[in-house]
Order: structure tokens, then sequence, then C-alpha cells
């Protein structure tokens, strides 16, 4: 049996962290529909049990955890889309103060845990924290490509978004080389009679 405390603290935060399913993301879904950072967060999970098996010598527990717990501040504050994100924006510094918010009901143990997993993903200090990262930025390019309402000038931002990030493991810049093909092809629109 669990301490009656600390149950009350780990269903406290499991509570508020449902907030993620309402955080609107500036994706939506392939029917027009607004996506949230739960369901971001979920298919960057899903990619990475799909790539398990290709990524050698990687945690993919430590990854999945990361994946799962790296957008959680945004339960509280939103959502920046990354068009409008900037180095002056102190965003990093507000999420993990939302992160921190969130994790205040949490026994102390399994608060600092999850602290040190947000953190490790934040600073991008190990493999399975950079390799977030990079699918993070793929996921996310992939969903814009579903999207019914997205423009030249849209899919021209994917082009360049995170290609530091996806160009750091010969894995995840293969799979960015996918998507920039499609992405490019999306740009050039629907192919023309007689072109």
């Amino acid at each position: 049996m669990i301490d009656d405390n600390r149950l009350s603290g780990m269903l406290a935060f499991f509570q508020a962290a449902e907030q993620l399913k309402d955080t609107l993301r500036s994706g939506t879904s392939r029917s027009g529909r607004a996506e949230s950072t739960a369901e971001h967060s979920w298919r960057l999970c899903l990619m990475i049990l799909l790539f398990a098996k290709d990524l050698v010598g990687v945690d993919i527990k430590k990854l999945l955890k990361l994946c799962v717990l790296h957008d959680l501040g945004e339960a509280i504050s939103g959502d920046v889309p990354a068009p409008d994100q900037s180095d002056g924006d102190n965003r990093q510094e507000r999420e993990r103060q939302d992160f921190q918010t969130l994790c205040a009901d949490l026994p102390d143990d399994v608060a600092e845990d999850f602290r040190q997993l947000w953190d490790e993903y934040a600073d991008a200090r190990t493999p399975e924290a950079q390799l977030a990262k990079a699918f993070d930025k793929l996921e996310t390019m992939l969903q814009h490509q579903l999207m019914p309402s997205a423009g030249k000038d849209f899919h021209a931002f994917n082009l360049t978004y995170g290609r530091d990030r996806t160009d750091a493991f010969p894995l995840t810049r293969q799979i960015r080389d996918r998507i920039d093909t499609r992405t490019e092809e999306l740009m050039r629109g629907p192919a023309r009679i007689g072109s």
C-alpha cells in the first residue's frame, strides 16, 4: 500500500496535468481541428516507439520520459508557436516555473526526479535529451504536412525549423531529409496538367 499523502499528491498532480489536453497549439489535425499539446506529446512518444529499434545505445525508457514531460509546463501558460519564439522571451524559464508549479503536490522524490528530467531535456545535455528535441521538431513538421490550411510560407518556415536539432544524428537527419522533400512538394502545390 502507498502512503495516503503520497497518493493524494500524485493524484493531484495527475489531475492538474490534464490541462495539457486543453492547451492548444498553432497546428491542426488533418481535419482542421486545433491540436492540443497532449496530442503532440502522445504522437512524439509514438514516434519514439516506432524508431526504438533503430536507436541503438539509447535509453528508450528515459527518452520516453523526457518526451512525456517536455511540454508539461505549457499546461499553465500555454504554447508559444515556433515562429513567435525569440531568444529574449524567457519562454524556457517560464515553462520551467510552470512545470515546478504543477509538480508542487508531488512527493519530493518524484518531483525531484521530474525536475531533473525536465532540466536534462531543456539543457539537451544527454543523447536522450538531444534526441527528444530532434524528434519533437520532426513530429511537429510531420503534423504540419497534414494541416489542410498550411500555405507556402508556413511550409517554407519548416525547411529551416530546428535544423540544428534534427541534423545532430544520422537517423533524425535521414527522417528530416524525407520530410523536407515532401515539404518542398507541398510548396509547389498540386501538379498541373501538361507540366
